[in-house]
């Protein structure tokens, strides 16, 4: 599976400061219980090419993360390694300055995270188990540099601990993605800059980025 058609996506959540040296380098305290937030559908986007952003908003930052994609009605009951198909490593893309505003307000933050394109995944994976998954880092590389990367087992959350939280809270089912948050090393992204999503040193997703007025 390489791709997703917007049919075989219902509900996109995100979870918000998951690693602490990320929590640590906005100036953000580590949440107590998940922090978790929405986009729309229309926010997402394969990682290929070239891919239009908004450019005239102030900052977008990049943010990589392991993405799950819920093949199943959620049970609490059964294990959640039987209840993931696929994985890939993703960007919640989001528009920083305007973050800063709403959140300084007390606004929600539909308009800095669910923007489109806001979304991106790489090329899907089968999902191999927490375990397995976990023996192999994920990264971004910016122009060939590496910018970010991480390891699920840095989460302050596991993956089981999110899906009972969303279960619990909106209803966690088949087609359903769940970003699981991002590491340290966030930053603005330039029109032009081309990102390399990998896993265990292999790519699944390559895009240039095209901020647009």
């Amino acid at each position: 599976m390489t791709a997703l058609s917007p049919q075989d996506i219902r509900n996109i959540y995100c979870v918000g400061r998951n690693y602490r040296l990320h929590a640590a380098e906005l100036g953000n305290a580590v949440p107590e219980s998940p922090m978790i937030f929405t986009k729309p559908t229309h926010a997402l986007v394969p990682w290929q090419g070239e891919v239009g952003l908004p450019g005239s908003s102030g900052a977008v930052h990049y943010e990589a993360e392991i993405v799950l994609y819920v093949a199943e009605p959620f049970r609490p009951e059964r294990p959640l390694d039987e209840q993931i198909s696929h994985f890939t490593v993703g960007l919640d893309l989001t528009l920083r300055d305007v973050q800063d505003r709403l959140k300084a307000k007390g606004y929600p933050w539909l308009e800095a995270k669910g923007f489109r394109n806001s979304a991106a995944v790489g090329n899907w994976l089968p999902y191999p188990g927490l375990a397995e998954l976990a023996a192999k880092d994920f990264s971004l590389l910016i122009n060939g540099r590496e910018a970010q990367r991480g390891n699920v087992k840095d989460m302050v959350f596991g993956f089981a601990e999110l899906a009972a939280f969303i279960h619990s809270r909106y209803g966690l089912g088949a087609g359903d993605l769940i970003y699981t948050g991002t590491p340290a090393g966030v930053g603005a992204l330039r029109s032009s800059d081309e990102l390399v999503l990998q896993y265990g040193g292999q790519e699944v997703g390559r895009g240039t980025a095209v901020l647009r007025p």
